[in-house]
């Protein structure tokens, strides 16, 4: 049964049938051709998928990025990053970075990410000088910490369905997601003086002061979010409905950026985007139902564990493998289809669950700035009006510094796992 419908996932993948579809039919292909069941048990494990508590958390927190965008709370958070790094050489392109790094410990989203900064950081880059390809490269790429930085919507699917932590999942986010904005950081203040750009890029920024009173209710929000996490106080759930309301509160009556008319559009756009992601969440978790009947992850996890016995060459190869799939399959899919089975042989490696959590995350993130369906390169290219061919230069070299930051995570755990045990251990 596998091998069928693998073969029948990977030739609809072939002929671009969408990826939530494609797995659903393949699974459907198993049941009616290699099991015993009656098809209305598709129906029942679609919806058991769904029927998961901590799931409620992403439509939440997508609602939340998508009321700060409308709200201004973005643009107040692009005005105060501006003032910290934006007075140097290479300063808006710096800025790009660290507002999506403080806007992803809100949203959880990438796709949210690139659109609300994106929105205001590319044409900004763009009246500045720099190329219109680079600007929708970097945005792209920074909106990537959307699912590093918690909270974070990969984080809540794969700490389901491996019955990780998912506190500890989202705090052990935390050092990877620094990482990897101080890298970008330093790359573009070293492009941009290399190739003359962005010397005048300190004119026009808000003083510190000024800008941190303007945005002092956008940045108070990851304190309420995270906190309530960490102290104990909420569920990851709690806190995204928490989000929401607080997010509606500063932008309707402290802002005053929203209206009644606004909301229909807000919830209408965070409805179509939940949809498409349960729909395949639903569908991933039927494949993998089938799978797990097969007993296929206790198989493929004794096999890897017995011929990498190593941890380094484990999670080598996991990465080589990692990367080469999210090329091609959406990142939530990835997670419900891969994660229990390489979760399970990383265990039994010695692997602690939180690091290679946290590893696929930042691994999978990566396919989704890399053709040829990097969601967030179809989001900055439409922001920015710019092909996605044009942008494969400078996207290069971004890549090619998200996977070195992606090796230094996965061969030096405490720099994931040293919060998780100062506050959870």
């Amino acid at each position: 049964m596998s091998p069928a419908m693998l073969t029948t996932m990977l030739v609809l993948f072939a002929i671009s049938i969408p990826v939530a579809i494609a797995i659903g039919i393949a699974a459907i292909v198993g049941i009616a051709g290699f099991t015993s069941f009656p098809l209305i048990v598709a129906a029942q494990q679609l919806f058991v998928a769904l029927d998961k508590f901590p799931l409620a958390a992403i439509p939440f927190f997508i609602l939340a990025g998508n009321v700060m965008d409308v709200g201004g709370i973005s643009r107040r958070l692009v005005e105060f990053a501006r003032s910290i790094v934006g007075g140097v050489q290479g300063g808006l392109p710096a800025t790009c970075v660290v507002t999506c790094m403080i806007f992803a410990a809100i949203s959880g989203s990438s796709v949210a990410t690139t659109f609300a900064i994106g929105a205001i950081m590319i044409p900004a880059l763009v009246r500045a000088g720099y190329p219109v390809a680079f600007a929708a490269a970097l945005q792209a790429t920074a909106a990537e910490l959307g699912v590093v930085i918690p909270p974070s919507i990969p984080m809540i699917l794969y700490g389901v369905t491996t019955q990780t932590s998912i506190p500890e999942l989202f705090i052990a986010g935390f050092g990877p997601g620094i990482l990897i904005g101080g890298a970008l950081i330093v790359t573009v203040l070293i492009w941009c003086r290399i190739r003359g750009w962005g010397k005048q890029d300190g004119v026009g920024r808000l003083p510190f002061l000024t800008a941190t009173r303007q945005a002092g209710f956008a940045l108070i929000m990851p304190v309420v979010v995270l906190g309530g996490i960490y102290g104990g106080i909420t569920t990851p759930t709690e806190a995204s409905v928490i989000a929401v309301v607080y997010a509606l509160i500063v932008g309707m009556f402290l802002h005053r950026e929203i209206g009644l008319r606004d909301l229909y559009p807000i919830f209408r756009k965070s409805v179509i985007s939940s949809a498409v992601i349960m729909f395949i969440i639903a569908c991933a978790a039927l494949f993998s139902w089938l799978l797990n009947r097969q007993n296929v992850p206790d198989a493929a996890a004794a096999w890897l564990s017995t011929s990498f016995d190593s941890p380094a060459a484990y999670l080598l190869v996991v990465n080589l493998f990692l990367f080469v799939v999210g090329m091609f399959v959406e990142t939530s899919a990835s997670i419900i289809v891969l994660a229990p089975i390489l979760h399970e042989a990383a265990v039994r490696v010695g692997v602690d669950g939180v690091h290679f959590g946290t590893i696929m995350v930042v691994n999978l993130a990566l396919g989704m700035i890399t053709p040829p369906f990097g969601v967030n390169l179809f989001a900055a290219a439409q922001v920015a009006g710019c092909s996605i061919d044009k942008m494969m230069k400078p996207l290069a070299v971004f890549i090619a510094v998200i996977f070195a930051c992606l090796m230094v995570i996965t061969y030096v755990p405490a720099i994931t796992l040293v919060l998780p045990h100062l506050v959870f251990r």
